[in-house]
């Protein structure tokens, strides 16, 4: 392992050279790039420093324990020993993971879109459920929300609603989020106490740089209209909402939550380019996970990948088999003890395929 940590090392210390070079500086895709890569390798420093520190110890504990003749020395000796070697596997473990070849696209912010689906009122209510639950999660993650469009249900939630969050490795913990969420419940409207099954699908894209993705004017037809909803006086009044459409592709990106019209084109043209990235990275994704079985795709928007059963009070993710009787803190935002398990699978099933022994 430390001779991997050493060539990252190098790698590291190449890059804090490079981040500071003038030419790099000036250009800011490279820059962008390198800086993102710095973040990733610092923190593999520090748990390289942490593992040298550990492996230090571990042998200087030993030659205590072999060379002392003080039995006190000894019995600290031990302590040591054993402390080092308790911490060293989990480590290791960390480490291994981080060694783990990251996606490009994982560190950028996303987009995420939620539809109701087969269900009526209830799906529109569920989906409006999800949105509450991802807005919680994102902000206990620190990360920032902006509604981008939304359509309201007529008895409640949203037929659609779309937002873009901003902050560290969005894209990498969201993106397993992507599939039909099914909900089981008794619905508000149901006068005989029957449950019923409704569906909403979560879309998650990575948000596209202008680099990322080039777009010719000459291809967009730009439509104005007056917003709808909450908004003050301005709504339908003023053609300040803006509908893009993508004429070679047929995707249409439409936002209407500013009330200046400039920001909203800005806004639909940042989620156009979001579209247009994640049609190629979903055939992509497609390719990898047939070549590899993976279990935890993102690439089939289709796929019914979690139930949400309220009479039972259970969430079932059905990738990976995992079930938490824990659904009133679920839906209220505690969606990391899920991420993690499809993480954690989805990071063995790398390290199976990348066939690294440490």
């Amino acid at each position: 392992m430390l001779e991997k940590l050493q060539i990252v090392k190098q790698r590291f210390d190449e890059v804090s050279d490079l981040i500071i070079q003038p030419d790099i500086i000036s250009d800011q895709k490279r820059y962008i790039q390198l800086n993102k890569e710095y973040k990733d390798l610092r923190l593999l420093m520090d748990k390289r420093e942490r593992y040298l520190t550990l492996t230090n110890r571990i042998e200087e504990a030993e030659e205590i324990i072999k060379e002392s003749g003080d039995d006190e020395m000894i019995e600290m000796g031990k302590m040591q020993l054993e402390e080092a070697q308790e911490e060293l596997p989990k480590l290791e473990e960390e480490i291994k993971f981080l060694l783990i070849p990251k996606d490009p696209e994982d560190s950028k912010n996303a987009v995420m879109e939620i539809r109701a689906g087969t269900g009526g009122d209830e799906a529109s209510i569920f989906a409006g459920d999800l949105y509450r639950m991802y807005t919680k999660y994102c902000e206990s993650k620190g990360w920032k929300v902006n509604t981008v469009d939304y359509s309201e249900g007529t008895s409640g939630g949203f037929k659609e609603i779309q937002m873009e969050i901003e902050g560290d490795d969005v894209y990498g913990i969201l993106k397993f989020e992507a599939g039909v969420h099914r909900v089981q419940r008794v619905p508000q409207t149901e006068t005989q106490g029957r449950v019923h099954t409704s569906a909403a699908t979560v879309m998650v894209f990575p948000e596209a740089e202008e680099f990322d993705v080039e777009i010719d004017p000459k291809d967009v037809r730009i439509d104005y209209f007056c917003s709808s909803g909450p908004g003050g006086q301005s709504v339908n009044t003023t053609y300040s909402a803006v509908r893009l459409t993508h004429e070679p592709t047929g995707l249409v990106a439409q936002c209407q939550d500013q009330k200046s019209q400039h920001k909203n084109k800005e806004k639909a043209f940042k989620v156009l380019r979001s579209r247009l990235y994640d049609m190629e990275l979903a055939k992509k994704q497609a390719e990898d996970a047939e070549k590899r079985g993976s279990m935890v795709t993102s690439g089939d928007r289709s796929a019914k990948i979690r139930t949400y059963n309220y009479p039972q009070g259970r969430v079932t993710d059905h990738r990976i088999n995992l079930t938490l009787y824990d659904l009133s803190n679920i839906i209220d935002g505690d969606v990391q003890k899920i991420i993690d398990e499809l993480q954690m699978v989805s990071n063995t099933e790398k390290l199976k395929e990348a066939g690294e022994t440490f």
